[in-house]
C-alpha cells in the first residue's frame, strides 16, 4: 500500500521553497536531495547515486524517449506515476529539479510500500536494492540486477556530486535477483569481441543480413545513448524501440555489452544504406555533458574500433568513422559538440598518449586518492621513487607539493589519482600529448 507521505499535496513552490544553497549549473541544488529525502523517507544518499547514474545531476538531460530531468523519469512508466504520487504536473516534474527528485523518490518509496518495508528497514540502505532495480522498469532480471548493482557500485566507491558521496561498506539485500548472475561473470561472451558481454537485442530490431547482398562494412558509426547504459541495453531488448546497435560502451569503466552480431545489420543510423554497410558504437551518455566522456570508455571504443578496422579494411579516417549526426539524412546529432574525435582517431591509430613520471616525495610514500582532490578517498599509495605511467590529467584541488603549487592531478590508474606537484616529468603542469581527462 501507498503511505499517506506520498499523497500529500506538493506544490513546486513548496519544494522550491524547501530548498537552500545555490543551484549548479545543472539546476538543483544539493539541498533538494535533503528535502525530498525526508519527504518520503528516502535514504539520501540513495536519491544521490541514482541521479549520478541517470544524468551526472543534470537537469537538463533529456533521454532518448522522452525521459527527463536529473533522474531520468521515464514519460511511459516513472513520470505517470511520479505525477499520481506528488499531485505535480508532468511539465513541473521535468521543468524544476526539485520536483524532479521529489518525483522520483516518490516512486522510490511505492516501490518500498509494495515490497512491504517497515520503517525499520527504510533506514537501512541495503533494503533498496529491489525497489531500485524496478526503477528501469519492465526488464530481465539481468539488466534489472546491473542497474542496481551500478547505484550500490558507486556508493561502495563514493563520487562527487555535488553533494559528494563518501565511499562506505555496502551490502545489498538483493532479494529476488540474488540469485541472478552479476553482468558479465557467467553470462554469454560475444563470439566477434571477446571483451564484450553477449546481450541480444530482440529480433524485431534488426535485420539478420546476408553480406553477398547487403554488401561489405564500410563504416563505423559514433552514437551517444541519451541515457544509462543498463537502460541502452534494456532498450534494444524492447520489441517497441525498433532500434539497435552492435555495440554499447560504459562511461565509468569502457565495459562493452554486444547486441547485435556483426555480420548483421544494426538499426541504428536511420538510414538504410549505411545500416547496411555499418557498425554501430554506443557510448553511455548525454551529449551536452563531456562528464561522461571517460578516458576508459575512450579507449576501450577505439580499441574495438581499430579491431573492426583491420577486420573490415574500413579506412581509419573521418570519413569513415564518423557521428551518427554525419549519416546522410539523419535526423540526431550525436556524438555532439564535446566528442574529441582528435583523441578518439588518435587512440584508433594506436597514438595512447601515456605520460611517464616518477614520484618524489619527502615522505616514504604518496597517497592515491579515488579523485583529483584531497577530500576524497584513499585508495592506496606508491613509494617514492615509483615510475607511474599518466594516463590523463585533470584540474581539481590546489596542492603545494615538490614541484611548487598547482590544480593539476595525474590519473594513474581507473580511479586513482595523485597531484602532479609529485610527480617528476620533464614537462611542468599540463604534459603534451597526455589528454585531459
Amino acid at each position: 500500500m501507498v503511505g499517506r507521505a506520498l499523497l500529500a499535496v506538493v506544490t513546486v513552490a513548496a519544494l522550491v521553497g524547501a530548498a537552500a544553497g545555490p543551484a549548479s549549473a545543472g539546476g538543483r541544488a544539493p539541498s533538494d536531495f535533503a528535502s525530498a529525502a525526508a519527504r518520503y523517507d528516502v535514504p539520501q544518499d540513495l536519491l544521490v547515486s541514482l541521479g549520478w547514474a541517470q544524468s551526472r545531476l543534470d537537469q537538463r538531460a533529456v533521454g532518448r524517449d522522452g525521459d527527463c530531468g536529473i533522474m531520468q523519469l521515464s514519460a511511459v512508466r516513472t513520470l505517470p506515476a511520479a505525477a499520481t504520487l506528488t499531485r505535480l504536473s508532468r511539465a513541473d516534474l521535468c521543468s524544476s529539479a526539485a520536483a524532479n527528485i521529489a518525483g522520483a523518490a516518490a516512486v522510490l518509496r511505492s516501490y518500498a510500500d509494495r515490497d512491504g518495508l517497515d520503517a525499520a528497514e527504510r533506514a537501512d540502505l541495503n533494503r533498496w536494492y529491489v525497489p531500485v532495480a524496478r526503477f528501469l522498469g519492465p526488464v530481465d532480471d539481468s539488466i534489472a540486477r546491473l542497474f542496481a548493482d551500478t547505484i550500490f557500485d558507486q556508493l561502495a566507491a563514493g563520487f562527487d556530486g555535488p553533494p559528494r558521496i563518501a565511499g562506505r561498506a555496502v551490502a545489498p539485500v538483493r532479494g529476488r535477483l540474488a540469485d541472478v548472475p552479476a553482468w558479465g561473470t557467467v553470462s554469454a561472451r560475444s563470439s566477434d569481441h571477446p571483451p564484450a558481454v553477449w546481450a541480444p537485442a530482440h529480433k524485431d530490431n534488426f535485420e539478420v543480413a546476408n553480406r553477398e547482398k547487403s554488401g561489405p562494412i564500410d563504416f563505423v558509426v559514433i552514437h551517444v545513448t541519451q541515457g544509462s547504459y543498463a537502460g541502452t541495453i534494456a532498450w534494444f531488448k524492447n520489441p517497441e524501440s525498433e532500434v539497435s546497435a552492435h555495440y554499447t560502451f560504459r562511461s565509468a569503466d569502457g565495459a562493452v555489452t554486444q547486441s547485435v552480431r556483426e555480420k548483421d545489420i544494426g538499426w541504428h543510423a536511420a538510414n538504410k544504406d549505411y545500416n547496411a554497410r555499418s557498425i554501430g558504437i554506443e557510448h553511455e551518455g548525454f551529449i551536452d555533458n563531456p562528464a561522461w566522456f571517460t578516458d576508459a570508455m575512450y579507449r576501450s571504443s577505439a580499441a574495438l574500433t581499430r579491431i573492426l578496422t583491420r577486420k573490415y579494411g574500413i579506412v581509419r579516417d573521418r570519413k569513415h568513422i564518423i557521428g551518427h549526426g554525419e549519416v546522410p539524412t539523419a535526423d540526431h546529432t550525436d556524438p555532439g559538440p564535446y566528442w574529441n574525435w582528435t583523441y578518439y582517431l588518435e587512440l584508433v591509430n594506436g597514438n595512447f598518449l601515456k605520460g611517464k613520471g616518477t614520484v618524489d616525495t619527502p615522505t616514504a610514500r604518496l597517497n592515491v586518492r579515488s579523485g583529483p582532490g584531497t577530500s576524497q578517498p584513499v585508495v592506496g599509495s606508491v613509494a617514492n621513487g615509483a615510475a607511474v605511467t599518466i594516463f590523463c590529467q585533470r584540474a581539481g584541488t590546489k596542492v603545494t607539493g615538490t614541484f611548487g603549487t598547482t590544480t593539476v592531478w595525474n590519473r594513474i590508474g581507473m580511479n586513482r589519482w595523485v597531484s602532479a606537484t609529485y610527480v617528476r616529468t620533464s614537462h611542468p603542469g599540463f604534459i603534451p600529448r597526455v589528454p585531459r581527462c
